[in-house]
């Protein structure tokens, strides 16, 4: 078993090969099938429909933008959350879908990317559902982990035997330093996710904006001190922008 570490549009893809399958450890962006497709062909010299497995740990754009064309393309199944509704539902769920696309536009403008049309479905339809602690079907080796808080439908993937672990959006950083990711919808499973990925003791942790590290306890300390105690969500942004500029603050 081999993980690759792709350079994404606006973040880390990690792909696991085998000698006779791969998988993708999340689903990308839409703007990211190129740079699969060529890795397979000119790096991997094997076709894409050897992709056998897109695990898609969340909804937002960076995620599961190029999960459902992946699908058409390879064949290849949609693995996710066991969760009844979709993220983005309803009227109000369209608008944060749009605005999520507007702001991974925006990290990638920031990040000097060409600009690319990057939209994807608002609703996933995948072919397996999985709960906490079960394994990924044709990839016994991996186990999936509920690890919510930043959205309701977090995963995250541990390969048992080496205990290296892919945990998405759990940790990001900011100002060179490990810190919770922005939005965090449900600070109280966020701080549960965080417990349950110490108490996991993974050998390392690979994160899609950071890359694989091994955190200390003095990490997991810093980060549970960091942890949000009220929802950080896109909406509680806008407004704090709003308010600082009528009161005249920068």
């Amino acid at each position: 078993m081999k993980i690759h570490v792709l350079k994404g549009f606006i973040q880390n893809i990690f792909l696991v090969e085998y000698p006779d399958k791969c998988m993708l450890l999340d689903g990308c962006s839409k703007a990211d099938f190129t740079t699969l497709q060529t890795f397979f062909t000119q790096v991997l010299k094997r076709p894409l429909t050897d992709l056998k497995v897109v695990i898609v740990t969340h909804m937002h754009p960076d995620h599961a933008g190029c999960a459902h064309y992946l699908r058409k393309i390879t064949g290849c199944k949609i693995v996710s959350c066991q969760c009844e509704k979709q993220w983005y539902r309803g009227v109000k769920g369209r608008f944060a879908h749009a605005i999520d696309i507007m702001l991974a536009l925006w990290v990638a403008g920031k990040m000097k990317r060409p600009r690319k049309n990057i939209w994807y479905p608002a609703h996933l339809h995948p072919d397996v559902t999985l709960g906490d602690s079960q394994t990924v079907p044709g990839f016994d080796d991996w186990q999936v982990f509920e690890t919510p808080g930043h959205t309701d439908r977090d995963l995250s993937i541990m390969h048992t035997p080496s205990k290296r672990i892919y945990v998405a959006d759990l940790i990001v950083k900011v100002k060179n330093k490990l810190s919770p990711p922005f939005p965090v919808y449900i600070p109280a499973l966020y701080k549960q996710s965080l417990l349950k990925l110490q108490a996991l003791q993974p050998n390392s942790v690979m994160m899609a904006h950071v890359g694989e590290l091994t955190l200390t306890e003095h990490d997991y300390a810093d980060l549970l001190n960091k942890a949000p105690t009220h929802p950080e969500t896109n909406k509680v942004a806008i407004i704090r922008i709003i308010k600082g500029k009528l009161l005249g603050k920068k």
